[in-house]
């Protein structure tokens, strides 16, 4: 039952976090990318001291620390570099580029969580695929435009969140509810983003605030995509692993490009739909296991 829950868990974080990216968009012409997290992760934390309080007292500093790196890479680098690419190029391309996540996943899975999970060559040939779909997707069909900076900072992003999955697994193996250690990530998540809102120069204007589209895609962002979502994959990386949770990052890109093509009204070219086709075949491929008891049954 817990796994079913996992996987539904799983499935709603996603078609959520799917459309984060034309939200962070809209709002990025009235914020820096800064305001907009400290913001939205604010309100998260709020919301999260609403649903349940009970402190996290952690037994020894290298538990203390899986915290502290939580809040540091899944929180506070992950979405700087990941609005900051917002800015560079299209919600399509960064949509796409961080659903690379599951190879970076499954690479820091193996090297230390010592998974019993063998990376075989088809892992690699798909990882290539995927590239050659991600590089497509960096073209504009008409200009030939390559968005190297806003590129490079996604697949940055997308290598940060892996090492918050690790990181989120061993936190799962803690005796603390999912709740309150999501919490308590992000409170330092928020610690980070302090210094880095001193340095750009963080300012609240009150009218871009209470704009209501702006106010309804913090809401959201706050509520929905922060303070849900982190429990949702939280809760399925549990129950479910990295790798496996990991995996449903493959639909961000298919969410994302609909939802940029409707909402920010991005041209779908068809170049960026056989990028897309590269980078989700090259992903499926590289997941396909066989095992030896499968192999067994096929020669039967």
């Amino acid at each position: 039952m817990k796994k079913h829950l996992g996987h539904l868990s799983a499935f709603l974080t996603i078609f959520i976090w799917g459309t984060t990216f034309i939200s962070t968009k809209v709002l990025l012409k009235d914020f820096q990318p800064i305001e907009i997290l400290v913001i939205r992760f604010v309100i998260g934390f709020i919301i999260l001291c609403m649903i349940s309080y009970q402190p996290i007292k952690t037994n020894q500093l290298k538990e203390e620390m899986l915290f502290v790196m939580a809040g540091l890479c899944g929180i506070c680098l992950y979405y700087l570099l990941e609005n900051i690419a917002l800015t560079y190029t299209f919600a399509t391309h960064v949509g796409i580029i961080i659903s690379t996540a599951p190879f970076f996943t499954a690479i820091l899975s193996h090297l230390f969580m010592k998974s019993d999970e063998r990376l075989e060559i088809n892992f690699f040939i798909g990882f290539i695929i995927a590239m050659i779909g991600i590089t497509l997707i960096s073209f504009n069909e008409n200009e030939l435009e390559f968005n190297l900076l806003g590129d490079i900072l996604a697949l940055f992003a997308s290598l940060i969140w892996a090492i918050y999955s690790i990181l989120s697994k061993k936190i799962s193996h803690l005796d603390y509810s999912i709740i309150d250690s999501t919490r308590h990530i992000f409170f330092y998540g928020l610690l980070f983003m302090i210094p880095i809102s001193i340095y750009w120069g963080f300012h609240l204007n009150l009218s871009y605030i209470i704009s209501p589209i702006n106010l309804i895609n913090l809401i959201y962002l706050g509520i929905g995509a922060s303070a849900l979502c982190f429990i949702t994959w939280n809760y399925s990386v549990k129950n479910l692993g990295t790798v496996k949770t990991s995996i449903y990052i493959y639909v961000v890109p298919v969410i994302t490009v609909i939802t940029s093509a409707f909402i920010l009204h991005e041209k779908i070219t068809m170049i960026s739909i056989l990028g897309v086709l590269l980078t989700l075949g090259g992903l499926i491929i590289s997941q396909i296991r066989f095992r030896k008891d499968d192999k067994n049954e096929l020669r039967k």
